[in-house]
């Protein structure tokens, strides 16, 4: 799997079917999940926490922290395609509602 080649749909069957596979849907509540979603995103802040905007630059990192980070995402990640799983919405359909507003909100 790599950006350019999976896509929503992949991901969020690959996490329905872990999800399936350990018979954890009963405690995916959309509200259970969402809290998971905050856990893991405040487990991704710490890693930033009392560094200055350089630090937290890339090439400031090492591959070590790099991959730590790497891994917070991916949890907020699967979270985020769980709860939409859970909620049946279509995140690409959703995102691309919430860019338009964006762009009239925040104009050029």
């Amino acid at each position: 799997m790599n950006d350019d080649t999976t896509t929503l749909a992949d991901l969020k069957k690959t996490v329905a079917q872990f999800v399936d596979e350990r018979d954890w849907n009963r405690f995916h509540a959309p509200k259970n999940v969402a809290m998971s979603i905050c856990i893991e995103a405040a487990e991704l802040l710490e890693h930033f926490q009392w560094l200055n905007a350089d630090q937290c630059e890339r090439n400031a990192m090492s591959a070590e922290k790099l991959h730590e980070i790497g891994e917070e995402c991916a949890d907020v990640l699967a979270y985020l395609l769980s709860l939409a799983n859970r909620l049946d919405l279509d995140l690409s359909n959703v995102f691309e509602q919430k860019m338009k507003r964006n762009a009239e909100k925040y104009p050029q």
